[in-house]
């Protein structure tokens, strides 16, 4: 039997299997431990995709090359071995926080109780961890937000936010690499570029990097 701490695994139809690793609130530890795992089980037979999410790993197969039972057993036995992290970039991201560029800030800090400044000063501090890329390409979930700016999506997203704002849902920070609707309070924006096809890695950034935000002004 798995151990208590083993991942939950679940079919996702005949050609692909969630590994759902979340016991409670979002675990730095569990989401390196998906990282390996997703660096592992690609070269497992037939393994089309591994996609990680936020403590949760999907894995696309071919279900006709794919063993099925032996891609389980290798899960658990990858999930309890302690696996090689990947050693990300660092790189700092500079941000224009408020005004123009961070409609939401204001009556965010107020809902928060804290100043404008306070606010920039805690979103800037951390070194925040790329826990996921995904919902749109080179979207980044971001792990290390000042629990203290934790907070609530909007109850009517917005129709388009636009490229580069930087944003805040829930207890993760974000960067919006298109403009695409979303429910997360937009705090500044950034001009660097998350996203672009022409380039060899599409995506700038990856599971397992770092990054900082660097307050260039506040309006």
């Amino acid at each position: 039997m798995p151990k208590a701490s083993s991942p939950r695994l679940s079919f996702e139809g005949p050609d692909a299997l969630l590994i759902d690793g979340a016991m409670g609130a979002f675990s730095d530890a569990v989401q390196e431990k998906i990282w390996a795992l997703a660096e592992s089980l690609r070269a497992f037979p037939g393994m089309i995709e591994t996609v990680p999410g936020m403590n949760n790993l999907l894995l696309v197969f071919d279900p006709f090359v794919t063993d099925a039972d032996q891609l389980q057993a290798d899960i658990l036995a990858g999930w309890n071995a302690a696996g090689a992290v990947r050693k990300g970039v660092i790189r700092d991201v500079p941000v224009r926080y408020g005004g123009e560029d961070g409609p939401d800030l204001e009556d965010f800090a107020r809902a928060k109780g804290l100043s404008i400044d306070e606010v920039i000063a805690r979103h800037a501090a951390p070194l925040y961890s790329v826990a996921a890329v995904g919902a749109m390409p080179g979207f980044v979930y971001l792990s290390g937000l000042d629990p203290q700016l934790a907070a609530p999506r909007l109850s009517n997203p917005r129709d388009g936010v636009p490229v580069g704002s930087v944003i805040v849902g829930g207890a993760q920070a974000g960067i919006m690499p298109v403009t695409a609707p979303s429910g997360w309070h937009i705090l500044g924006h950034t001009d660097l570029g998350l996203f672009d096809a022409t380039r060899d890695r599409p995506a700038l950034f990856a599971p397992g990097d770092r990054l900082r935000f660097v307050p260039e002004r506040a309006s």
